[in-house]
Order: C-alpha cells, then structure tokens, then sequence
C-alpha cells in the first residue's frame, strides 16, 4: 500500500468520524408539534380562558360571552339573587338574522358586536354588517335599524355624564354642542390651539375642519370641562417613513429623550359651560413637572369630584422622585397643596392611587414610605389619620371603596404564603381594623367588581390550574360558579400544563421566580437545549401567573415544542408587586441590572435538571427584552449562544424621556447666567437644565461570539428603529456577524406579521441551538393572516 493509498484512507475514516459525529449531535427540530400547538390553535380547541363581566351601569346584573367547544354563548346574571341564564335563544337569533340578510348564519358561533343594554327597557342594541339591531330580551324580539354611518364609527364625540353636552375637537380647537340634535349648532370655546399643543387628542393631527376626539373630559355635574395638553411645540421632532404607501411617506411626531431642555410642559385647563370662560390651573412648581389631573386608580375612577368647583391633580418633578397633591379652585385657577411626599429613587407608578371619599372629607393614598406598598387615610386638610395597612407585602390595584361602611376592597400581593405574585382580594375598615382575605384559593384572582353593590366575579387559576370563575359577595363567600374551563381535549393530544419554580438571584438569597415549558414528548433522559424568554421590568417581569393558552404563554409553549427547555422568570429590579427595594434594584444601571440574575437562575436549573445543556443556551425578548437579551449576549457571550431580540432599545438615551430619567436616573444642574434684562440692565439668572447618560449596547459590540438576530419594525415609533440601527453600525465596524430582519409598515407590536415572525425565531433556535440546518421547511402560517 502506497502513502497516497495510506492518506486518503486516513482522510475518508477521518470524513465518516466528523460526519457521524455531527449526526449524533445535531437534532430535527420538531416544527410540526410546534404547529400543532401554537396558541392560536390550542385558544380554537378549548376556547375562551376567562370570563370578562360587562357589569350594568347602577345595577347588581351584568352580562358575559363565553366561547367553549359548546359554541359561543351570551349570559345574563343576577348577582343579588343569583343565578344565570342564557341572554337570548341563539338558535332563534340565527333563524331571524339568517331571514333579514338571506344568508346563512351559524347559531354556534354568532358576529354580533358592539353590545349596549338598556336597563330600564330591557334590551340590547348590536350590530351585524353595519346595521344596527334591537333585540327585545323578555320577548325574543329582533327589530332591524338603521345602517351605522361612517361618521358614528369613527367615535370622535366624548359624552357628559348625562349625555346632555358632546365634546370635540375640530382644527385642534376645543368645541361643545348638544348630544339631543345631530343639526345643533357647535360651541367653539378655544382659538388658541394649535398643532403640538393642541385639544385633539392626537396633537400631531393635520387633519382639519373634521370634528376629531377632543382630549376633554366632563366633571359630573356637567356644569365644567377640565382638558389637559401638552406645549410640544418646542420639543424636537422624531420622524418614521411608511415605506408601503403608494409613495413612501415621511411621519412626523414630538419625542423629548433623557436629558434633552424641550421635553414639554403640562397645561391644565378648566371651561365653564355656561359662560365659556376659561381659567388655567395654576400649577407652575418644579422645571419641567410632570402633570395629571385624571387622577386615581383605573378601575374606580374615583379621581372625578361630584362637583366642578374643584379639581384635584398630582404634580410630579421631573426626576420622579418628589409628588404634591393639588385641589385647584376652577373658579379662580388657585391651587392649595393637600399633601406631599418624597419617594426615592422613584414613585412606584404601578398602584399609586388617591381615594377621594365624600367629596373630601377624607383621602386614601397609597405609598411605598416603609418599604411596602400601604394605604394610608387623610383628612380634609391632608392631615395623616392612620394608616389603614401595614405589613411585608403590596397592596394592589384598589378595587371598591364602599363609603357607607367605610371599607376599602383591595387586591394584595405577598401577604399570605403562597406565589407572591398572585393577587388576592382583601377588604379592611377605614380605621384598619376587620381585616379579611376574601379569596383563600391558592392561585392568582383577578377580580371585576359590581357598579352597584359589593359582588365580584373572580377568575382565579395558575399556570396549572385552568381557570374556575365564580361569584362573590362581600364577605368572599362564593355564591353562584360561573364557568370552569376544560382542557381534556387538549390532554387528549398531549397537552401538559408548565411547571412553577423558584431559584435565587445573583446575590444567593432573594428568591426569584418563573415558569418551564418543555415538550409535550418530553424524556428526562436526553438532554435539550434552554431558552430564556426574558423582560428586566421595572413595570412587570416575564412569567404568566395565570392560566392562558395565548400571548407569550403560548408561544412560549409552541417554541418548547421544538425540543427546548423554555424558562421565563424574574430579576431584582424587575416587578413592582414586591417590595420598594427589591422594584428599584435597576436604578442607575439600566442597561446591566438583570444579567447576573438570568445567568445565575439558568445556572441553577442546569445543576438541578439532568435534562438541561447548559452549553447550548438561547436568550430572547422584545422592546425591554430585547434590549435585554442582546445585552446578556454581549455581557456573558461565553454563556449565552444565540439571541433574537425584537425592537430592543438598545439605546436607551435615544428612547423616551420619562422612562430612562424616571428608571436610570437623571441629574438637575444649576447654574448662574448673566443677560439683559427688557431695562438692558446686565442681572443674574439661575437656569437649570438635567443630564442623563445610560449605558448602551453598541458599547459591548466588540464581545460578540455567539449568534445574534436583530429584529425591528421600521414605522416604530416607540422604540425608535435607529435603537436597533445604531447597534447593527458599532457591530459592523467591530466585524462582526449576525442577522438583520426589518419588518415593514410595522410599529412596536408586529401586528400581522407576528406568525412570521415567530417561525423565524423557531428556525434560528433550531438552526444554533439544535443544529438542523434544513432548508426545506416550508413556513405553516395561519390561513387569516
């Protein structure tokens, strides 16, 4: 045998060893289980998750559609008796609706939209194809209306309490007519608006002579309007270009960023209906204040006085740190401070809440001034009474006060053992005394109250737990189960619920919490690849609490299918619903503060889990996740092995202005200037400006090994798409390679190319994680999209 003979012998055992050793290695990704599992056709499978109450204004009665493998129902439920009903025979409905537009109509699966009950004639208005109907409920009585016109679509009026007045905004100017009369005449109360501080409530609107919904809102008594706007016109423009027009187009807005003078200045307005006469609230304080006169907690709405002699607005500086309560006298303009607070680093906007009970006798305020969020009574004169909770755990969103009995119903987080990030429902005195935990099921509540009377509807599940709905009175006490949701057609195919762990942060003793999806034919076995779906917070972190077939819980679970390991779970910094300290850990280092946190977790499931590689880990997320996700990529790029990272901000001093100040930090600077005075008289001049510089990704370009696929919608005008740009040029000039994906005509959600979107990602896992670089795979997107 010869040399030659001897080489390529050595060569072709050599050939065969790298190619049967790349096979053992390399794995198809399952794209099929994938498909069979995507949220969208598991939500078609099961149905609806939970019920969401329409309650009936002034009553105890409230009405729901509920989707199942039944078919889609209506429901009509009497809280105070209780019981429930179907709101109308559906098969009836199908018969008369299929006569009137002589077409078929499936009576499992009805389009009506745009429900309104009347309580006092007992019936509902919809429509179908844009003709309106009446259905009588007590006789089962379908009367065809009017076709909506385009006009009444377009819901440009804003309503008084009373539906006397309409408000609107036509040429950025602020107009009043009377909702009796579409023919009666318009009321101009402004000439001053213009584009960029405007009535509209878009400002940047070029629209005009067109009547456009006004940023007005009405007092109760309907005898005032207050408006807040926004002075932008100084701010710098930002633009977008709508590359899929029949022309690309150029879109212009208003966006202030860290640290720039011209951010915008809050204007609050007061309007007399009767005279027309207008008063500015004086309110001027602090350089560049923040301000908000619809004050208070969403659900309530209990920032609304009864009467329109006076008007209460939170007044915030613009480091976020320090807040006054203001009662402005509407008749004058003048302002009286009730009380005021000074929260550092920064106010947890999340649940602050001002309770106004009795048209000021007393206030409820929510604060964070021991560490935890608590209620706290004041009285009329902003004197501190007492405070009404206290403890190591967050009140929530507030969700009823009842004034008569002088009890707050509240939802609360931490309080009670289980997941501290499961709401409960929770009812305590004004005094704080006859404290009660209303829901003592083991899972997350989230609750609908009634408009009346003390009812709530309680969806409640976990992660594990398919969703039970039920009614409650006051007492907690379940009355009446609503609706159970059933998975056993999925469990029939292989569905299997995730799974709920916990693991410490970076420091070794806070615990940290989060959610595992794996494959449906899951063997602990083999070892699978780990993906980390991530979101740094501060406003909420990345794991569901609740049961959901959709969203990211969905896509979490079709991505798994795959043959990945799928963790989502929190980091310090990351959520407010725990304490003050643990919500602002971020501050200062909003670019760096959740990485160690990821990496030590992945960590830990590795050394706890047989089944996870953890040398083939892959990172993922959108808008902060996606910052997020390049950032651990470039910071641990040892560890982490392929990223997507959807419209990141991967420059935050190019992103907002109040979210990089408020959670980065931003430093006032003072200083002495001499000018002329209108005497040309030379006079000193105190001037304050702030600065703030955050920390970037393009600055970590040069780290990159792994590999990295870079996604951003070009008309996104949230995160603006030179965050993403502005990285892809500090990676070029580093030499480095990666993958760029520009979605057009896409804002910050992707909208309808979502279903794409995602079958990239799955691709790009498969291609880096799994090895299967197949080409032939033919992307299943949804038939509707």
């Amino acid at each position: 045998m010869n040399f030659s003979t001897i080489v390529k012998g050595v060569l072709l055992t050599f050939s065969l060893f790298i190619i049967s050793n790349f096979h053992s290695v390399a794995q198809q990704a399952n794209f099929e289980a994938a498909e069979r599992f995507t949220g969208d056709k598991m939500e078609k499978l099961i149905g609806n998750t939970s019920v969401y109450p329409r309650w009936i204004d002034d009553t105890n009665n409230f009405w729901y559609p509920y989707e199942n493998a039944e078919g889609k129902n209506w429901y009509f439920v009497n809280a105070e008796r209780p019981n429930q009903r179907l709101l109308f025979d559906q098969e009836e409905m199908a018969s008369q609706l299929t006569e009137i537009f002589e077409r078929p109509f499936n009576a499992l699966d009805l389009d009506l939209k745009d429900f309104e009950y009347d309580t006092d004639k007992e019936r509902f208005t919809f429509h179908v194809d844009s003709i309106e109907f009446t259905y009588n409920v007590n006789g089962n009585d379908l009367i065809k209306g009017d076709s909506l016109d385009k006009e009444e679509r377009e819901n440009w009026a804003t309503y008084s309490p009373d539906s006397t007045y309409i408000a609107f905004a036509k040429d950025h100017n602020l107009y009043i007519m009377r909702s009796d009369d579409p023919d009666s005449t318009e009321i101009q109360l402004t000439e001053d608006g213009e584009r960029w501080f405007s009535y509209q409530a878009d400002q940047g609107d070029t629209t005009s002579n067109e009547r456009l919904r006004s940023r007005a809102r009405f007092f109760d008594d309907e005898q005032k309007i207050w408006v807040s706007r926004n002075d932008s016109r100084k701010v710098d423009e930002l633009w977008v270009i709508d590359s899929m027009g029949e022309r690309p187009s150029l879109e212009t807005y208003k966006y202030g960023m860290p640290g720039e003078d011209e951010i915008g200045i809050n204007h609050i307005e007061v309007f007399d209906i009767g005279s027309r006469e207008r008063v500015r609230m004086d309110t001027d304080k602090w350089e560049d204040q923040d301000l908000s006169a619809n004050y208070g907690n969403h659900q309530t709405g209990d920032y609304r006085p009864n009467s329109s002699d006076k008007l209460y607005i939170y007044r915030e500086n613009r480091p976020s740190d320090k807040m006054d309560i203001l009662i402005a006298d509407t008749e004058t303009g003048e302002t009286t401070v009730l009380f005021s607070e000074t929260s550092e680093p920064y106010f947890n906007w999340s649940y602050q809440y001002l309770g106004i009970m009795n048209d000021g006798e007393e206030y409820l305020w929510w604060s964070e001034r021991t560490g935890w969020g608590q209620l706290y009574r004041y009285d009329s004169e902003g004197n501190l009474i007492n405070q009404i909770t206290s403890g190591n755990f967050v009140v929530g969103d507030v969700v009823k006060v009842d004034t008569t009995a002088q009890r707050i119903f509240f939802e609360g987080y931490g309080r009670d053992g289980d997941h501290p990030y499961n709401a409960h429902l929770y009812s305590v005195k004004f005094d704080g005394s006859d404290f009660k935990h209303l829901t003592p099921e083991n899972a997350n509540h989230n609750i609908s109250e009634s408009d009346e009377g003390n009812y709530f509807v309680d969806n409640y599940s976990r992660v594990d737990e398919p969703t039970r709905t039920v009614l409650r009175d006051q007492n907690g006490r379940v009355t009446l189960t609503l609706q159970e949701v059933d998975m056993s057609a999925a469990e029939q195919i292989g569905w299997k619920a995730p799974e709920e762990f916990k693991v410490k942060a970076a420091d070794g003793a806070t615990d940290i919490y989060g959610v595992m999806w794996k494959p449906f034919d899951f063997d602990s076995t083999k070892s699978y690849p780990i993906i980390s779906y991530v979101y740094p917070g501060p406003q909420t972190e990345p794991f569901p609490t609740s049961f959901s077939l959709q969203g990211y819980t969905g896509r979490n679970q079709a991505l798994a299918q795959l043959g990945f390991v799928v963790v989502a779970f929190g980091n310090r910094g990351g959520s407010p619903m725990r304490s003050r300290y643990y919500h602002t850990y971020g501050y200062d280092n909003l670019r760096d503060y959740p990485l160690a946190d990821n990496k030590y977790g992945i960590e830990q499931l590795a050394a706890r889990h047989s089944f996870i590689n953890q040398n083939k880990v892959g990172i993922f997320g959108h808008s902060g996740g996606g910052f997020m996700s390049t950032a651990a990529l470039l910071s641990y790029p040892d560890f982490y092995t392929a990223a997507v990272s959807s419209a990141g901000n991967h420059d935050n001093n190019i992103y907002n202005t109040w979210w990089g100040e408020t959670h980065h930090g931003v430093t006032e600077i003072k200083k002495t200037v001499k000018e002329m005075n209108e005497d040309s008289v030379e006079v000193e001049k105190e001037v304050i400006t702030f600065e703030s510089e955050i920390k970037t990704n393009a600055a970590l370009a040069e780290n990159l090994k792994g590999h990295l696929l870079l996604v951003h919608g070009d008309m996104d005008n949230n995160v603006h798409p030179a965050n993403t740009l502005r990285l892809v040029d500090a990676l070029v000039k580093a030499g480095k390679r990666f993958d760029l994906m520009i979605l057009p005509g896409r804002r910050h959600g992707f909208g309808p190319y979502q279903p794409y979107f995602e079958r990239q990602k799955w691709y790009y896992f498969a291609e880096h994680l799994l090895g299967d670089y197949r080409t032939n795979v033919n992307f299943n997107l949804p038939e509707d999209e």
